[in-house]
């Protein structure tokens, strides 16, 4: 399996870090995490073709798509007004292939960090459509990890970005053994 990972936003947060809260920025941490999920996924046996963090959505799906991915994974942190927690992944409405690979992913995050399971969700185009998953010949999932804007996970998202990127991993190598 080829695995294509890309870390949300532009890198060093210019000219979009993404949300931010407490001390944080998306970028930052989705790139902390997609690094970390390379090694683990590596170690593990799967090739990873390619991690990009770029402002041009366009750029990360051709160069997933150029690369041949089975797999791509887009790292995210969520945020809503401080009042909203836990984490949630997303796949191309309608794909059985791509909500499989997010519950795989989905269930390993909860059950190790024991975030609120926010669900598994189908972006539909026209409606809630996201373009890395609408664009992407690979099956694809946008995972949010957690609430960058809530003190509880913010405190995750500081201090356990091991364990998210440890959970990731093994949802695709779960996922993996399901194919």
């Amino acid at each position: 399996m080829r695995v294509f990972l890309n870390p949300g936003h532009a890198p060093d947060g210019n000219p979009d870090p993404g949300a931010c809260g407490y001390g944080l920025r998306e970028c930052d941490v989705a790139k902390n995490v997609a690094d970390l999920v390379a090694g683990y996924l590596a170690a593990a046996g799967v090739e990873v073709v390619g991690t990009l963090q770029s402002d041009s959505l366009h750029e990360v799906v051709s160069a997933s798509n150029r690369n041949g991915a089975d797999v791509f994974i887009s790292i995210h942190c969520n945020a809503y007004n401080g009042s909203a927690n836990g984490t949630e992944a997303w796949h191309f409405y309608g794909s059985t292939e791509g909500e499989k690979l997010s519950s795989c992913i989905q269930n390993q995050i909860v059950d190790a960090l024991g975030t609120v399971d926010r669900g598994v969700k189908g972006a539909k185009p026209g409606v809630n459509g996201l373009y890395v998953l609408s664009n992407t010949d690979a099956v694809a999932v946008l995972v949010e990890l957690a609430f960058i804007d809530h003190a509880g996970d913010a405190q995750l998202l500081r201090r356990q970005q091991d364990e998210f990127a440890r959970a990731i991993a093994r949802g695709v190598t779960d996922y993996e053994g399901e194919s």
